[in-house]
């Protein structure tokens, strides 16, 4: 693949603008400076740096981001700041979010390019387990844990599915469902009367929220983490 292909497909830039930091002597392969957009690189062997930036080839990208409240789960938009925004990588294009997290809801929340895995994850049919930690403005009836286990009815054509309520304290919970409806733990309370006044996502399928990353921190999933998640792609 010609040197400013490949820099194009990482996302850094245009491919007049590669061509620009190729000619400009930015571009290192194998620890030495190319100043001709058209040498040919190979994927996955050559090492291409850009100023002390590792540039590896990678098909996918796996990022685990503790989503800040105030920040929306989206690619780009015009209004508010969007969950890629916060988030200084190379490559950035063709990234976006598994799923959706509420504006005001924080946590756990995966970014990727893998298209096939974000399908199968997302998938009604696997069954994916997300947690929630959850407070309220009200006291959490422990009856409620039946309620949560057998599914109820919140407005949609099918009554919510089995779902696992852990009761913490008098207002404080866990909640694990393996759908995604608009505002789900939300309105799963709400029918009971209660009011979510904080969310917290810490757990998708196998994967769960790193403790050491701060609110707007992020880090690559873990060989082991990405391998776990890929037996999605194989069932």
């Amino acid at each position: 693949m010609r040197l400013d292909k490949y820099l194009t497909t990482l996302g850094v830039g245009s491919r007049s603008q590669a061509k620009e930091l190729i000619k400009k002597g930015k571009i290192k392969v194998n620890n030495q400076i190319v100043k001709k957009p058209e040498q040919h690189v190979k994927e996955g062997e050559d090492i291409i740096n850009m100023e002390g930036l590792d540039l590896s080839y990678h098909k996918f990208y796996y990022y685990m981001l503790n989503k800040p409240a105030g920040v929306l789960t989206a690619v780009s938009d015009f209004q508010c700041e969007t969950v890629l925004d916060i988030m200084d990588v190379t490559p950035k294009r063709g990234l976006f979010p598994v799923g959706r997290l509420d504006k005001d809801t924080e946590g756990l929340l995966l970014i990727t390019n893998d298209g096939e895995l974000s399908h199968m994850l997302l998938s009604p049919a696997k069954h994916v387990d997300k947690k929630y930690y959850v407070e309220l403005d009200g006291t959490v009836d422990s009856q409620l844990v039946d309620c949560f286990r057998t599914g109820f009815d919140i407005g949609e054509k099918n009554i919510t599915k089995p779902a696992v309520l852990e009761v913490i304290d008098i207002n404080k919970a866990y909640v694990t469902i393996t759908e995604g409806k608009y505002h789900q733990v939300k309105r799963m309370f709400k029918h009971f009367g209660l009011t979510v006044t904080y969310l917290k996502r810490i757990s998708m399928g196998p994967l769960v929220l790193d403790a050491s990353l701060k609110q707007g921190e992020y880090r690559i999933l873990k060989k082991e983490e990405v391998e776990q998640l890929l037996e999605y792609k194989k069932s």
